[in-house]
């Protein structure tokens, strides 16, 4: 993996004549929790001055030209994150940046981080194309609970169907990493997350859980089985079981 990642932090930087100030992973890479088939690579590069349009079109789309180069190359369709000017970045209010999700890329001028991605990379941050430390403050307290509401709010109105996708079981783990950064104002990887609240018993009914974190462990082992697809069809109403634990946590904050 960590290949793949210097060859596109080096194509960014040539795109870029050079102009990278600094890219930092945060995530699953840098948690220990990386799994192809599943796990995004997360990275952030913040670039000395301004980014041209002739440059951001041609970083749009700068996954997908490696791939083609290296087709066997899986890495390459995992990468997520933002290339923007570290001048703008430090404002919050941005004229131009490249933006790759997992629904596809773009170019935008808005973009807001999340607490827990700010979080994650001010305290676990890896730099892979300078040695900078990451330069932004981490989120506090509030900021984290804040983001924890937002989290349930999005499970209560987007969890309550699940589909084929392996995402589906993952609403699971997500619902323990809260609980975990409500406990403990830190962030941890959705697999200690997972192990946490078993250790824990958060919830009463811990067999979802437990398939859940073997699917997590080895997701390209599950990804085409059908009684695997049949079972993630049905897990909306598990996932709102765990969210009601949530909810009663949001409330004693």
């Amino acid at each position: 993996m960590f290949h793949s990642v210097t060859r596109m932090m080096d194509e960014i930087a040539s795109t870029m004549e050079g102009r990278v100030y600094g890219a930092w992973l945060y995530g699953s890479t840098v948690l220990n929790d990386f799994q192809l088939g599943w796990s995004d690579i997360d990275f952030v590069a913040l670039i000395d001055g301004p980014i041209s349009k002739i440059q951001a079109e041609k970083l749009l789309m700068l996954r997908q030209d490696m791939l083609r180069g290296e087709p066997g190359n899986l890495y390459y369709r995992s990468f997520e994150g933002v290339i923007a000017s570290l001048n703008e970045y430090l404002r919050q209010s941005f004229q131009s940046l490249v933006y790759w999700g997992t629904s596809g890329q773009r170019i935008t001028d808005r973009y807001t981080p999340d607490a827990f991605s700010l979080f994650e990379l001010a305290k676990y941050g890896k730099p892979v194309y300078s040695d900078k430390v990451w330069i932004f403050p981490a989120p506090g307290k509030e900021e984290l609970a804040a983001a924890v509401r937002r989290h349930y709010e999005a499970i209560r109105a987007y969890a309550v169907q699940t589909t084929e996708s392996l995402y589906s079981c993952g609403w699971l783990l997500d619902i323990a990493q809260c609980i975990y950064t409500l406990r403990n104002d830190d962030v941890i990887s959705k697999t200690q997350a997972g192990f946490w609240a078993l250790e824990e018993h958060l919830f009463p009914n811990e067999a979802p859980l437990r398939k859940t974190i073997e699917i997590r462990q080895h997701p390209l082992s599950f990804k085409d089985r059908e009684d695997i697809k049949q079972w993630l069809k049905g897990l909306g109403p598990v996932v709102q079981d765990y969210a009601d634990v949530l909810e009663h946590e949001l409330l004693s904050v």
